[in-house]
């Protein structure tokens, strides 16, 4: 079969492939951190029902994606496919063989070309934006010490001003825990947490020429708001703690007590 062949071919399975595929990779994930991890989420209630939408991560796994897509979109996502977000994956992990490459097609991943100007990605998120949600993580790699590094994605700047999204800002903590670098199979009965922030106000950029400079504020802007949460993150996990903690204890004295 030649590649016109196998390319009209996909065109036409890949939107029921796409469908089986991204919604059970994403009920296995509802099962697993539902069922099998202590997951905390936060700020729901800001996710945008429309599309033209930019999810905006930290990144501390390989499996965020299907996280964040799970916690905004599932189950809706089994009636209206639509809402399940796309997101860029770096090409020489998700694409290295065709097997591979038909899973990441079919779990709405956009192929980049880590280290060097992709402007054939670029347009691809721009379209995926543009109808209808993307998943981007400004830090462009996975953190190796939790923290939330600078971003290194000036494209997705100009991303944003090209697309006018509705971006909202999202700080994960505890999936480093939950599957660490060099790992491939997930650690259960880790605790996750999940915060969606509002929608950020980039107004004042619009108004601006679009140039690397405005680009790399806009994003910094972002990569700012996703620190400050992960701050914010961090003493909501020490007070739950605590709080468990001083439960545990109290148990504790009232059953000594009751024997």
């Amino acid at each position: 079969m030649d590649s016109r062949k196998r390319s009209w071919l996909f065109r036409v399975t890949w939107p029921v492939t796409s469908y089986l595929v991204t919604n059970t990779c994403v009920f296995m994930s509802y099962l697993f951190f539902n069922f099998f991890s202590r997951l905390t989420v936060i700020g729901r209630e800001n996710i945008p029902a429309d599309s033209n939408s930019l999810i905006a991560s930290n990144h501390q796994s390989m499996i965020d994606s299907w996280l964040i897509g799970m916690v905004a979109f599932f189950p809706k996502s089994l009636l209206w496919p639509s809402f399940l977000p796309w997101s860029p994956a770096a090409e020489e992990n998700f694409f290295r063989n065709p097997i591979l490459s038909w899973f990441a097609y079919n779990w709405r991943c956009i192929p980049v070309k880590r280290g060097r100007k992709d402007v054939g990605a670029i347009f691809k998120m721009s379209e995926a934006i543009k109808t209808g949600r993307l998943i981007l993580f400004p830090e462009g790699t996975r953190s190796r010490d939790g923290s939330v590094g600078k971003c290194r994605s000036g494209g997705a700047g100009l991303l944003v001003l090209e697309t006018h999204p509705t971006v909202i800002p999202v700080c994960l903590d505890g999936m480093a825990d939950v599957l660490p670098i060099g790992s491939l199979c997930p650690k259960m009965f880790k605790r996750v947490y999940v915060y969606f922030g509002e929608p950020l106000d980039l107004s004042e950029f619009y108004a601006q020429e679009q140039n690397k400079e405005v680009a790399r504020a806009v994003m910094a802007l972002i990569t700012d708001r996703i620190r400050l949460m992960k701050t914010e993150l961090e003493e909501i996990r020490r007070h739950n703690e605590l709080s468990r903690k001083v439960l545990f204890a109290s148990s504790k004295k009232y059953n000594s007590q009751k024997v």
